[in-house]
Formats: C-alpha cells, sequence, structure tokens
C-alpha cells in the first residue's frame, strides 16, 4: 500500500480530530465524576494545596466540624463553596490572645 504525502496529511488531521473529540469527552465525564448537584467536590489533596495546609490541620477541621467533608467509595471529598465558607469563616474569627497579646 502506498499512499502519497497530502493524502497521509489529511489522514493524519481525521484522527487528530477524534482524538481532540475523545477529549472532551473525556473531560466532561470527569467533571461530572468530580460533582454532586452540580457543583464542583475538592479531594484532600487539592484543599491542601488550596489552603497551604499540613495533612493534619486537614483532619483536625474535619474533626472539629469546621470543614464539611464527604466519603465517596472510600475516598475524603469537600463542596468547593464548603471550602470557600471555610476560607470566609477563618478571616471573619477573631484572633485568639496569647499570653503576650492583650
Amino acid at each position: 500500500m502506498n499512499i502519497d504525502r497530502m493524502e497521509f496529511i489529511a489522514w493524519m488531521e481525521r484522527i487528530m480530530e477524534r482524538f481532540d473529540i475523545l477529549k472532551e469527552y473525556v473531560l466532561n465525564i470527569q467533571k461530572q465524576r468530580h460533582s454532586i448537584d452540580g457543583e464542583q467536590l475538592l479531594d484532600n489533596q487539592d484543599v491542601l494545596q488550596m489552603l497551604k495546609i499540613s495533612h493534619r490541620s486537614l483532619q483536625r477541621y474535619r474533626s472539629t466540624g469546621k470543614l464539611p467533608y464527604y466519603t465517596i467509595s472510600g475516598k475524603l471529598y469537600y463542596k468547593l463553596s464548603d471550602v470557600h465558607q471555610f476560607i470566609r469563616d477563618s478571616f471573619n474569627s477573631p484572633l485568639r490572645r496569647t499570653k503576650g497579646n492583650k
């Protein structure tokens, strides 16, 4: 089988178009899988990076009820709106006083 250069390029362009379609399809499925009621879900790693905190701090926020979370198939998730509310609450809470702070 022998094809000329132009035919080869046309075939490659069609293949690349199909890959682009598949890429969009996969991205849409991933967005749907990581959302609940149309709201984006974040996993532990997402929240750690967003808040720039340690695993232990995140665990403490979950344990104290400051940051709501959901367990889906054994994995922890957080609603993006809950994380935003947690950030707002953190900014609005009064500073703790220490012995040297009056």
